[in-house]
């Protein structure tokens, strides 16, 4: 099955038959992240947190407490609104990344409760390896040929990605991190300024040398972020893999956020 994606950019319209569908709370209190945009831009409305309202579709991750859900119910909310898309095939319905904002789930938990939607459906970028087919591994190889300045310096540059030395999935893997909005903030509009520098800290000097170029290092440990997100690693990981010391399989459903070094 085949799946379509957009690129995560913050949006503030959309087309007149496309839906902005976000995480919200029970509450319908709008306060952050994607509900704000839909409650500014969309016809999202105060106090109505599930379903339906104005060009906006709101998929509840959060209790009428703003407490986090379980998973297994916001699974139950996913499978309502598959039903819905499939009952209105002449809208198309824009996903953000729900429940991955300040719910605290992170993509791999949420994005595989998305697998069978309906075409008419347009998912973010980051789901797209835990809808379609499992990442590869982490290799050496992989790293090098990707983090070098050639690529790092045009994300956007199709040819580039296609032209790497790495098999089709590898290909994928890179297309992800690459296109993954972390920099200066995140597609929630979340600063990732203070992570980013903590990467940067524990590599330079290790792998990298960024001593002269602040605004390049920024971008690259965004990119390096948005790796360590989506193989749930950390810092210490990443060099292992870079100096060849292990290859890493790629992350399982039941991993959680971001390993932290200790």
């Amino acid at each position: 099955m085949s799946y379509l994606y957009h690129d995560e950019n913050i949006i503030k319209s959309l087309p007149e038959d496309t839906v902005f569908v976000f995480g919200s709370n029970l509450a319908g209190q709008h306060g952050g992240g994607a509900a704000s945009t839909a409650l500014q831009y969309f016809g999202a409305m105060q106090g109505v947190g599930r379903g339906w309202s104005g060009q906006s579709y709101a998929i509840p991750t959060m209790n009428e407490h703003l407490q986090q859900m379980p998973l297994s119910q916001i699974q139950h909310y996913i499978d309502d609104f598959k039903i819905y898309t499939k009952n209105h095939q002449k809208m198309t319905y824009f996903v953000t990344s729900v429940g991955c904002g300040i719910a605290g789930y992170t993509t791999e938990e949420i994005a595989p409760m998305f697998k069978g939607i309906s075409q008419n459906v347009i998912l973010p970028h980051s789901f797209r390896p835990f809808v379609e087919k499992a990442l590869p591994k982490l290799t050496r190889h992989f790293l090098r040929t990707v983090f070098n300045d050639d690529v790092i310096f045009s994300t956007r540059d199709e040819e580039i990605i296609t032209q790497l030395d790495l098999s089709e999935s590898e290909k994928s893997a890179a297309r992800i991190i690459l296109h993954t909005q972390i920099y200066p903030t995140d597609s929630n509009g979340r600063d990732r300024i203070f992570e980013i520098s903590d990467i940067l800290h524990v590599l330079n000097g290790k792998i990298f040398d960024w001593q002269n170029n602040a605004e390049g290092s920024m971008l690259f440990g965004g990119v390096i972020l948005a790796l360590l997100e989506l193989y749930n690693i950390n810092e210490k990981d990443f060099m292992d893999v870079w100096q060849g010391e292990r290859e890493i399989p790629p992350p399982k459903p039941e991993h959680k956020a971001r390993k932290q070094i200790r």
